[in-house]
């Protein structure tokens, strides 16, 4: 709905009922407050209107997702995998369960039940990582091929092994008795030990050219690195997770308009900033998860506060008036884009809820992209608006004419997590409309 004031019937002046046939003049109408014809609806979001939103997403990804095994040649539910000698699948579904945007996707019902207290939205994560931790307890390397969590048994690349690492731990931390450690540990050495680095230990590919860095390779290391230092003590996991921020940041962070580059190929004289929306939103929301369990007293702590306070403060200049962020951020001329603009409303709502930014300042920005992110959310619980998995490019007309699709599983998982950290928001404060405009209410 639009709000206009052509729809108004009747406007209240000095107690005095004026028809909207009267002359409207500043004299005898309080002009400012006139609604404008806003796109997205500008109001101070309702708790059970998240929560519907949430509820949607729920159960359409409930009904979607396979939530066990197959065996290949008949469809007949395999339960016991010791006993198993065919091959197996997951049951059919929409979606992948071992992909890094599910890994996502778990961590967003995980933080959902905390903001509901709903139970069945952490059953959704806990039964599907059990799940792929039973089938790769009885699946060995050489017939890893032969199941459906190959690479979660033998990860390729980091979007095999950081989103779900971080996942796992997440749900173990929830319930110590889950028995996820092997896994855990297989995607924590393939993170360390080997997935390709630069000379300085900067984590890269050799794709599309040798020695480039991705952006959105921050967020496929840095949160497991980082959940493994909290859940294991060792400081060389926080280490690393901080290193790893700075030299991204040394190599792509333009100061100036507070943003990153997508990529960065060690080989280029010169480097094209392309500000791709969702890389950025995977590195603000790692700087969000880092500061979550490193330690303050860790030396790299006030320098990546720091860098998450600049790029927060860079993200809000480029936020566009519906609320939602451009696929690519500082060209106005691309198309607004739903799984960034959820990913920035979920690190921002945290970096406020956490103290990190000042929430006078960026809560009202942030409730407005929860309300343009809820209007993405269709009747059947499917998120529209998401952009397509994308690689690195080096053009404009690769990120301009990206697809979208509800069956980008990009948009899933941060839709979770912004509702739910939207909740906590509203829960710990007060917000009001003050002279038209939405502000925090400050406690005098």
């Amino acid at each position: 709905m639009r709000y206009t004031a052509t729809k108004i019937t009747a406007i209240f002046t000095f107690g005095i009922c004026t028809s909207i046939n009267a002359q409207t003049t500043d004299a005898t109408t309080p002009l400012h407050l006139m609604q404008p014809d806003y796109v997205t609806p500008y109001v101070i979001p309702e708790k059970d209107n998240i929560e519907k939103v949430l509820n949607r997403v729920y159960a359409f990804l409930d009904e979607n997702t396979a939530s066990k095994a197959v065996s290949v040649n008949d469809n007949s539910e395999v339960k016991d995998f010791k006993k198993v000698k065919d091959k197996i699948k997951f049951s059919p579904g929409a979606f992948r369960l071992t992909s890094y945007e599910w890994g996502v996707t778990y961590a967003g019902m995980l933080l959902a039940a905390d903001a509901t207290g709903k139970k069945e939205y952490a059953a959704y994560t806990n039964k599907r990582l059990k799940l792929i931790a039973d089938i790769a307890a009885n699946y060995k390397t050489e017939n890893a091929k032969d199941s459906p969590v190959h690479s979660v048994l033998q990860p390729k690349a980091l979007d095999d092994a950081g989103a779900l690492c971080a996942a796992f731990i997440k749900a173990k931390k929830n319930d110590p008795n889950a028995d996820y450690d092997p896994v855990i540990n297989n995607f924590i050495q393939y993170i360390s030990e080997k997935e390709h680095r630069l000379k300085d230990g900067t984590l890269a590919r050799n794709r599309p050219q040798e020695n480039s860095l991705w952006l959105d390779d921050m967020f496929m290391s840095v949160p497991a690195l980082a959940q493994m230092g909290s859940y294991t003590g060792d400081a060389k996991y926080f280490d690393d997770a901080v290193r790893q921020v700075n030299q991204f940041s040394e190599r792509m962070f333009n100061s100036q308009k507070g943003l990153y580059m997508h990529g960065w190929v060690e080989s280029m004289q010169v480097h094209p900033q392309f500000h791709w929306a969702r890389a950025n939103g995977w590195a603000v929301m790692t700087m969000v998860e880092l500061l979550e369990v490193l330690p303050k007293n860790h030396p790299g702590y006030p320098q990546v506060l720091l860098q998450l306070q600049k790029h927060i403060a860079g993200l809000l200049q480029y936020q566009d008036g519906t609320g939602f962020w451009h696929q690519l951020l500082d060209r106005n001329d691309t198309y607004l884009e739903t799984s960034a603009t959820a990913i920035y409303a979920y690190s921002i709502a945290r970096a406020i809820n956490r103290g990190y930014v000042d929430k006078l300042a960026y809560a009202p920005a942030v409730l407005l992209a929860w309300n343009a992110v809820a209007s993405k959310v269709n009747a059947k619980g499917q998120v529209e608006g998401t952009c397509v998995g994308t690689g690195m490019g080096f053009d404009p007309a690769f990120y301009y004419y990206r697809p979208v699709n509800i069956y980008a599983a990009h948009g899933y998982g941060p839709v979770l997590l912004a509702g739910a950290e939207i909740l906590l928001l509203l829960k710990n404060n007060q917000f009001e409309i003050n002279d038209s405009s939405i502000q925090l209410k400050v406690k005098s």
